[in-house]
């Protein structure tokens, strides 16, 4: 009975071929570090240019300032000198409020007639105010009318004596 000894390349086959998936492992490992790590620059670059991007400018239409006899309790002579403008964001709305100037004013009037020094002179007064001005701009002043973008109330002169 003769015994064949085992062939000793078999062992250094074996550590070869570990060693060589270990290398190929690692080098994807590596790729796809790199690839993430690409595609992550490249977002953060796609959002540095989007910022860089110019906003548009603001648009304000201004309203030439009013005097007012406000109502008052106490039968005394009050009277509230108010400037604006209304801030919108697009071409139409701000079209449209420089067309119908002679309507918005007219309620713009009323509105302030109705007011009470006591209320107008608080920062919350103005903030209210402000907002029956929003709301009062969501009734329409034509048929038909164009949705008016108007975001922001911003006085330009308030002086309530």
């Amino acid at each position: 009975m003769s015994k064949t000894p085992p062939a000793r390349g078999n062992g250094k086959a074996i550590w070869l071929l570990v060693i060589l998936l270990v290398l190929i492992a690692a080098g994807g490992s590596a790729a796809g570090v790199y690839f993430l790590m690409g595609k992550g620059a490249h977002a953060a670059t796609d959002r540095a240019e989007a910022a860089a991007e110019p906003m548009p400018a603001p648009i304000f239409v201004p309203i030439t300032p009013f005097t007012i006899n406000l109502r008052s309790a106490e039968r005394e002579e009050r009277l509230l000198y108010v400037g604006l403008s209304l801030q919108v964001t697009d071409k139409a709305s701000e079209e449209f409020l420089k067309q119908y100037m002679p309507q918005l004013r007219s309620r713009l009037l009323k509105l302030f007639a109705a007011q009470t020094a006591a209320e107008l002179m608080t920062p919350g007064g103005k903030d209210q105010l402000s907002a029956k001005i929003l709301e009062m701009l969501q009734q329409p002043m034509a048929t038909p009318q164009p949705t008016l973008r108007v975001t922001d109330v911003l006085y330009t002169d308030f002086i309530v004596q």
